[in-house]
């Protein structure tokens, strides 16, 4: 069962462990602006483009506009689904990280 965490909490992961950052907005929400860091997988591409390529035991936090975007929990139930032990969902996302003046990035980012 993924896990809901705050600002707080994602900037002591990113801080002190391997994480993967996934903003799971469409591709140009993502270029115009994102959390300095994240890749880019859409919710809709969440199955074909997480599993195989990144381990189970991956700690891996997704993410989407706002406390009130769905994608985001969405994106977790799927990671569970797919037997991902380490997902976490920042129920936040970009608006609440942003509103903080924490980096942001834009462009594209090579999904790795």
């Amino acid at each position: 069962m993924y896990e809901t965490i705050d600002r707080n909490e994602l900037e002591e992961k990113l801080a002190n462990d391997d994480i993967k950052l996934i903003e799971v907005l469409d591709q140009e929400e993502y270029e115009r602006k994102h959390i300095e860091g994240a890749l880019n997988v859409p919710l809709s591409e969440i199955g074909k483009e997480i599993k195989g390529r990144f381990d189970p035991d991956q700690e891996i936090v997704v993410y989407c506009a706002d406390s009130e975007c769905g994608a985001s929990p969405k994106a977790a139930e799927k990671l569970d689904q797919f037997g991902f032990e380490n997902v976490y969902d920042y129920e936040g996302g970009k608006k609440d990280w942003e509103e903080a003046g924490n980096p942001m990035s834009s462009g594209k980012k090579a999904v790795t």
